[in-house]
């Protein structure tokens, strides 16, 4: 059968182990009949109060429940959006604002914090939704005006003038990734994969959606299980989890803490990892303890759904040898031109290029935003023949002497750093509007993961740590805060980053 939905994913699972856990926290478990019931409510719902694919922002926690209503969305023809309820106020309203959506969905508990938001539409509960009766013409009348290619989620990423770009993905684009990545790693219904990744990062869609494809189980684990290394092992250990599709920066808690000379979960067999470069040291740590576990260094940004290419780590490597990110995805085309658009292949090793991507796994934008959208999903200048979208991802790679394909860097001001994709711009804008600071320049310390803030201003660090915590999540925050008399410029008038950094270098 043509999956052209991802509800196709849920149905079969709900059909053939309906008693079977689907979502599970601390507290609840949901089974997949329960979650294809609750979704049918909460659809009919929301497909009485809006028209098809709009969005439904969810300003929900981190919790089990929360993906029913992202089902929900779905049967009603719309596409979600999780809003984090502990971001900054200021931001969410950005987000809403973007969205210019009709309906919140929140719960009994956040009722309040919801209202705080000057939202202009509904204001929905959750717990309200659920209870509705299913309007079975409804929900079938939305299914049959489906395409493929509709929006399924938005995610929103730090944006360079400090409004967040709302990266839209479509049913197509999860199916398609969906059905390679549970073929090439063998997920089936006996896994169980436990959810590290928050549900506004875009890992997490690798934890929900081969979930619902196998009729495998999603352990939620606990945001504050990540600071007790104790606490997350046995987790691990007491719910048999057997796949961890994690960020990097999580991955090296474990390691950096030495947590498995406490216990090793013997029951994982896939460790995957993206966000950002994988240090060797960490990845030999894990392998010293789970020899047998299947390891796989994943890249690609949000915007072409997850990961464009995979690496499975089948050798050793020393702490100085760099992990490639491997090949692509099938249905997918990855590859590097110069500044001049011209390709760059693995005869030429070392020279770099920015690495673009072609085929369905592309998002289809950043929502109410064209000019963004167009100025990296663009047509493939390798193509003069027919329309070949193709998406800049703005980083920089280059072949190995071994013809594989490595990251080398970003090939502008956004960086990666936590496991997050953060734009440099965003963070110095909501510095320069602190008061009595008069400019700010930010730099990314990549060899040492941090963000050095260089200002101008009357601030010392603890005020602007407090004033920006009102603005950014704390990911966001820089490490380091340099005060400066003047910025220097470059001959063109633009602040001179190296000098910047060479004076920042000197001084440690």
């Amino acid at each position: 059968m043509q999956i052209q939905n991802i509800l196709n994913y849920l149905e079969a699972s709900a059909a053939s182990c309906p008693e079977k856990a689907a979502f599970e926290d601390l507290e609840h478990s949901f089974t997949f009949a329960q979650v294809q019931e609750n979704a049918r409510r909460m659809g009919s719902a929301l497909a009485a109060e809006l028209s098809p694919n709009a969005p439904v922002p969810v300003f929900m926690e981190k919790e089990a429940c929360t993906l029913n209503v992202f089902m929900g969305a779905v049967c009603a023809g719309c596409f979600y959006t999780l809003v984090e309820p502990e971001l900054p106020v200021e931001r969410v309203r950005l987000i809403l604002e973007t969205l210019d959506a009709q309906v919140l969905v929140t719960t009994e508990k956040l009722k309040e914090k919801a209202e705080g938001l000057g939202f202009q539409g509904k204001i929905l509960l959750a717990e309200d939704l659920v209870q509705t009766e299913v309007n079975q013409s409804l929900l079938e009348a939305r299914r049959k005006g489906a395409c493929d290619t509709d929006p399924l989620y938005a995610m929103f990423t730090s944006g360079s003038t400090g409004v967040p770009k709302g990266v839209v993905v479509s049913h197509r684009s999860v199916i398609d990734f969906t059905e390679h990545f549970t073929e090439i790693f063998g997920f089936t219904s006996e896994d169980v994969i436990a959810n590290q990744a928050p549900f506004d990062f875009d890992v997490s869609v690798k934890d929900l959606y081969p979930t619902l494809k196998c009729g495998a189980t999603m352990e939620v684990i606990p945001k504050k299980f990540f600071s007790v290394p104790k606490k997350l092992i046995d987790f691990l250990d007491d719910r048999k989890v057997t796949s961890l599709t994690w960020a990097v920066s999580a991955l090296c808690i474990i390691s950096m803490l030495k947590g498995f000379r406490y216990k090793v979960p013997g029951s994982i067999r896939r460790v995957m990892f993206s966000g950002e470069v994988m240090p060797v040291k960490h990845l030999n740590y894990w392998r010293s303890y789970l020899p047998e576990t299947r390891y796989v260094n994943l890249y690609g940004p949000t915007e072409i759904t997850c990961n464009c290419t995979y690496y499975e780590i089948k050798k050793d490597f020393t702490e100085e040898e760099q992990i490639p990110i491997g090949i692509a995805f099938p249905n997918e085309r990855v590859f590097l031109l110069d500044e001049e658009d011209h390709l760059v292949t693995a005869e030429n090793p070392g020279v770099l290029g920015e690495i673009c991507v072609t085929g369905t796994a592309l998002a289809l934008g950043y929502y109410a935003n064209p000019e963004k959208t167009a100025e990296v999903f663009v047509q493939n200048p390798l193509n003069r023949w027919y329309l070949e979208p193709m998406y800049r991802t703005g980083d920089l790679g280059r072949y190995g002497e071994d013809g594989e394909l490595y990251y080398a860097t970003r090939k502008d001001f956004q960086i990666k750093h936590m496991g997050h994709r953060i734009e440099l711009g965003e963070v110095e804008a909501a510095f320069q509007a602190l008061e009595g600071i008069s400019r700010v320049c930010c730099i990314y310390d990549e060899p040492n993961t941090k963000i050095i803030a260089f200002y101008v201003g009357e601030l010392e660090s603890k005020e602007i740590i407090r004033g920006m915590g009102e603005k950014l999540p704390r990911f966001m925050i820089p490490n380091v805060f340099q005060k400066v008399d003047a910025m220097p410029l470059t001959k063109n008038g633009k602040i001179d980053r190296k000098a910047l950094m060479a004076s920042y270098e000197e001084r440690n």
